[in-house]
C-alpha cells in the first residue's frame, strides 16, 4: 500500500520545495519510493485534510490539536536530526 506523505510550509514555495527534494533523493536512495506518493503544500490549505495523509512533514509551526501526527522537517533545514527525522519517516512508511 502507497503512503500519502505532506510536505508542507507556511507557503507552500520555498521551505517545503528544499525539504520535499531532500525526501524525495533519501526515499530513492534508501529504496522506498515506490511505497510513498509524495505531496507539497502551505499549512492553510491542509489543515483541514490532515486526515488525509498519512505521513506528514512540517517546517513550520502546526496547531496543537495535529502535533502529534506531523514529523517536524526542520531538521532538512538545520542539519541537526536529520538522521532522528528519517528514521521516524521511516517508521511510518512501514506501519
Amino acid at each position: 500500500m502507497t503512503k500519502k506523505l505532506l510536505i508542507m510550509c507556511g507557503t507552500g514555495v520555498a521551505t517545503s520545495t528544499v525539504v520535499t527534494g531532500k525526501v524525495k533523493t533519501w526515499l530513492e536512495d534508501n529504496g522506498l519510493e515506490d511505497k510513498v506518493s509524495l505531496h507539497q503544500s502551505k499549512i492553510s490549505d491542509e489543515l483541514n485534510r490532515i486526515d488525509d495523509y498519512d505521513i506528514i512533514v512540517s517546517t513550520t509551526i502546526v496547531p496543537d490539536d495535529i502535533r502529534d501526527k506531523v514529523i517536524d522537517g526542520v531538521p532538512l533545514l538545520t542539519g541537526m536530526g536529520v538522521d532522528e527525522m528519517y528514521d521516524r519517516i521511516e517508521e511510518k512508511i512501514n506501519q
